[in-house]
């Protein structure tokens, strides 16, 4: 048995875990003896926040945790096990991480690597399918998750071992696919004065937000003032670190419980777009393994994923609508896949 410390560092907020992990026949367990969050910004580094962590574990579970491994999933660039973290004033060297720590082996990742590495370790509740096609064990398995941006990667397996391969997809050119959505790509390329729109500006947070304008600068409805106020505060916050309210969460909500005809049809856009990215993805890699649709905003619009028009978009691929149709597609249920990644890769 291996004691591991896994963690998931945001700009915001960190989860550290320290788990035991036993090998099995079919992968790896992994028993959490205790976890915690905390707020990174009351740190100055993650060392002072570890040292806490581990007197915490103590007072809870009577023992000190002495892993020999760990695993940090870092919001922002990870380069040669390095990390200058983009909302957070740390850079962290995994070298003077185990020195510091006396950790024999310190690894740092991207937190969308974590979430491909995690996919190993979840169970069957921790997804919910939206395409259920036997999945090939030998295929690449396909990520992408819409949040704050769009992240995407792959992975592949070979001898019962996964390596995961970041991309920059979230950054490749958006693809309009009607005359409504090449009118919304001229909008953002006038609103933001460049020529060239990524797929992340349209299918993420900010996309959700940037749809909603864009409908209701084209004067399809009138404005509700609840996401008119919502909207307003988030712009007039711009540039500050940590903001009052979330428009995409207001958007997603109305739409949700069908009071907002403007916020309705930003979400059906959102998800045909979404679902038009994922299946270019699929084309590119042909993930038999299966498509693995991450990030809090899926998970907390699953009717509207579930309504038809992410798959119908996926699949719409003109001569290439049967292999997407071979595709085992799910939707990630669990939050925390990043920490289950980042301990799994410790493990690995």
């Amino acid at each position: 048995m291996t004691q591991i410390l896994a963690g998931d560092i945001g700009g915001t907020k960190t989860i550290l875990r320290w788990v035991e992990a036993q090998p099995q026949a079919n992968g790896t367990d992994l028993t959490t003896r205790y976890e915690e969050q905390f707020v990174s910004r009351e740190f100055a580094d993650l060392v002072p926040m570890i040292r806490q962590f581990y007197a915490a574990a103590h007072q809870k579970t009577g023992e000190t945790p002495a892993p020999e491994r760990a695993c940090f999933a870092i919001a922002g660039p990870v380069s040669r096990n390095t990390s200058s973290l983009t909302n957070l004033s740390w850079y962290l060297e995994a070298d003077r991480l185990e020195q510091d720590l006396a950790i024999a082996q310190v690894n740092l990742i991207n937190d969308f690597a974590a979430i491909g590495y995690g996919i190993a370790g979840l169970k069957p509740e921790d997804l919910h399918t939206l395409q259920e096609i036997e999945p090939q064990s030998d295929a690449p398995i396909a990520v992408l998750g819409a949040g704050t941006g769009l992240g995407e990667c792959f992975l592949i397996r070979h001898q019962g071992k996964a390596q995961v391969f970041p991309t920059e997809g979230g950054h490749s050119d958006f693809a309009p696919r009607s005359e409504l959505e090449f009118q919304l790509l001229k909008y953002l390329r006038e609103k933001h004065g460049i020529g060239r729109i990524s797929v992340e500006r349209v299918v993420s947070g900010q996309g959700i937000v940037a749809i909603y304008q864009f409908l209701r600068d084209r004067q399809s409805a009138t404005e509700s003032a609840e996401i008119q106020a919502a909207i307003r505060t988030w712009e007039q916050e711009a540039g500050r670190s940590e903001k009052s309210v979330d428009p995409a969460a207001v958007i997603a909500i109305a739409a949700a419980e069908e009071r907002d005809y403007l916020s309705e049809r930003t979400m059906q856009m959102f998800a045909e777009a979404y679902g038009a990215e994922a299946g270019n993805l699929a084309l590119k890699l042909l993930p038999y393994g299966g498509l693995y649709i991450a990030g809090g905003i899926a998970a907390k619009n699953l009717p509207l994923i579930e309504s038809g028009g992410f798959l119908r978009a996926m699949t719409d691929k003109g001569r290439m609508r049967s292999l997407m149709e071979q595709i085992p597609v799910h939707v990630i249920l669990n939050p925390q896949v990043g920490l289950i990644g980042a301990a799994l890769y410790a493990v690995q």
